[in-house]
């Protein structure tokens, strides 16, 4: 009997190449375009391919002294964050369906629904195409892709519809209350959240959902510190633009980032913190960074909880003369990724994989269609992007080559898979 598992592109080890911030496969491993996203592989050999550990920071000492390649060295193939209840992660390399339940699933003829916090960038983009197309193997049907657009009220009338439509799976980035995806679990929905869980009442594992698939949010923190340490030079003033301190994922990336600077990087302070009221994130991060810009002239350094607010803040430095600061990031969003190829402010971003968020968030949902035992958090690793890896980085994100004019932007500066 054949296995199938999620063929993802994730590094492990020391053969990713010389940069530590190449946090890609070997290069005889990355697909030029979106692979097949099952593969046939026994599972000892998945779990080589794609495993990862859950951590604690590896401490201070045990790397080199004032060395930000060496800790983005150390962090390669780890995983750092726990879930919001304190559960380990899980690898992606430990889940696979067999034959037998490739086709059970398909005998269903089952439908799903998928439920977004936002619609229209690469991020959202890249979840629902490794969605669809996991789905689509699995011979699922989806049925409705909604867009909550930030808002939770608009989410909650989204799920009524959901919930009245009846499909057998759903994959939800929470913006609803538990209370309201409780209901769709009393309705036989099998539910697979993005992210984290929602907020309210706590929802029993196994019975009210089937699994959360994440981001290593804190992972990707503390390569943005990193990142903006190399291009600092250990030495700066910087600012922060937060997001709210209730939203778990992004919480988990300013804990994670602050504590870093505060462990490993003493010439580096934070001169003032401004944190966005929403929804939206560009302009938020537009007006934080140019009161930050106004206040504190001796500043740096710039951290923006994902690249919506980053893009923001370069419009504010561009616009403020101060095309010399070093913005740090999540994602890897077209712009940020222009900006980072033209040499404009982006010294580099902790970057999530959604596209293999997608396709693992997908077969969990199937793992709720036949009954099967799923882990209740399951973590992708983060990924350190820079000019140096960008190009690589790219093809591993979106399994597809990248834009011509990012290729272009870039030059001969930047590595790619053949």
């Amino acid at each position: 009997m054949g296995v199938w598992i999620v063929a993802l592109a994730i590094c492990m080890g020391s053969g990713c190449g010389s940069d530590p911030t190449d946090d890609a496969p070997p290069r005889d491993r990355i697909p030029a375009t979106a692979p097949a996203p099952l593969a046939a592989t026994p599972p000892a050999a998945a779990s080589q391919a794609a495993t990862s550990q859950t951590v604690a920071p590896p401490a201070a000492a045990s790397l080199d002294a004032a060395n930000p390649d060496a800790r983005l060295a150390e962090m390669r193939g780890k995983v750092f964050s726990t879930s919001p209840s304190g559960e380990p992660a899980v690898s992606v390399g430990d889940l696979f369906l067999t034959d037998d339940e490739l086709r059970r699933i398909r005998r269903l003829g089952a439908t799903a629904a998928i439920a977004m916090p936002h619609g229209g960038n690469d991020w959202a983009d890249a979840q629902i195409e490794g969605l669809t197309t996991q789905f689509a193997v699995m011979g699922v049907t989806v049925a409705m892709i909604a867009n909550a657009e930030f808002n939770s009220e608009k989410q909650e009338r989204d799920l009524l519809r959901i919930i009245a439509r009846g499909p057998d799976a759903l994959v939800a980035f929470p913006l609803a209350p538990a209370a309201l995806f409780r209901k769709a679990a009393e309705r036989d929905i099998r539910i697979v959240f993005m992210d984290m869980p929602p907020k309210g009442e706590a929802l029993a594992h196994g019975t009210d959902y089937v699994s959360v698939v994440s981001a290593d949010s804190a992972g990707n923190g503390q390569v943005s510190a990193h990142l903006l340490a190399r291009r600092l030079k250990e030495k700066g003033a910087v600012g922060v633009i937060a997001h709210q301190p209730d939203f778990f994922v992004t919480h988990q990336r300013y804990l994670a980032f602050k504590s870093i600077l505060a462990r490993d990087y003493p010439g580096i302070g934070i001169l003032e913190e401004i944190i966005m009221p929403g929804p939206d994130y560009y302009e938020d991060g537009r007006r934080a960074a140019t009161a930050l810009i106004a206040r504190h002239p001796e500043m740096t350094g710039l951290w923006t909880p994902w690249d919506v607010p980053a893009e923001g803040a370069m419009a504010a430095a561009r616009a403020a003369g101060r095309t010399d600061l070093a913005i740090v990031t999540i994602d890897l969003g077209f712009d940020v990724a222009m900006a980072m190829a033209r040499g404009e402010m982006i010294a580099g971003t902790g970057a999530q994989r959604p596209f293999d968020q997608g396709v693992t968030e997908a077969m969990l949902a199937g793992y709720g269609l036949i009954g099967k035992p799923a882990p209740p958090w399951v973590v992708l690793p983060a990924l350190p992007v820079s000019r140096r890896n960008l190009l690589r980085a790219w093809e591993i994100i979106y399994h597809r080559p990248p834009p011509p004019e990012l290729a272009e932007a870039v030059g001969g500066d930047g590595e790619r898979a053949p």
